[in-house]
């Protein structure tokens, strides 16, 4: 990953630049446990607004593992940025350049993760990891990326069409047999 910094806008000659008390960096493994910890508190958050089941606490807590997070860290086809602040990441974005599944309209790399701590909305660190994502995807030839997201989470659904997204359809997020309505996004690079 030593090369991606230089595609970011807040890295110059491949150091990262802090803005205020926040930075964007490649992920390391040493940053597992936060990135599984950010995941499931903004997971959570998004698909269990009205209380927790035990359903969906049993796949969180199974899913967002720090031995999970370091095998996304090592695998190739996932470049990993987090953003931090003084205290410690408050976002991460994980942009799967090779994500081997066919989605039509879906050509170029899939935005896989794009979590800001709530309490951070509104600061800019989702737009900087949007941006990010971007510059990497134009540096590896892509002319779009693309994302799907929870079909009721409009917070999220609003920031994406403000960046310049267009929704192309619709599929499923599956846990089991548990289908939930997701909304996919395509962002044309030009």
């Amino acid at each position: 990953m030593a090369g991606f910094f230089r595609v970011w806008p807040l890295c110059i000659f491949g150091q990262p630049v802090f803005q205020g008390n926040m930075t964007l960096r490649p992920a390391t493994l040493a940053d597992a446990s936060s990135i599984a910890a950010l995941s499931l508190e903004v997971w959570v958050g998004t698909y269990q607004r009205a209380g927790i089941s035990g359903f969906f606490a049993d796949y969180a807590l199974a899913e967002f593992t720090t031995a999970k997070t370091a095998q996304l860290l090592m695998d190739s086809a996932q470049i990993i940025v987090v953003s931090q602040n003084a205290d410690g990441i408050d976002g991460v974005m994980r942009l799967t350049v090779d994500h081997g599944g066919t989605i039509t309209g879906c050509d170029g790399p899939e935005i896989a993760t794009l979590y800001v701590q709530p309490r951070h909305h509104g600061k800019g660190i989702g737009q900087r990891l949007l941006q990010a994502a971007c510059e990497e995807s134009r540096q590896r030839g892509a002319t779009s990326l693309w994302l799907t997201t929870n079909a009721q989470n409009d917070p999220a659904i609003a920031f994406y069409l403000s960046q310049g997204f267009t929704q192309i359809g619709e599929t499923d997020f599956r846990i089991g047999d548990a289908r939930y309505l997701n909304n996919i996004y395509r962002l044309a690079l030009g």
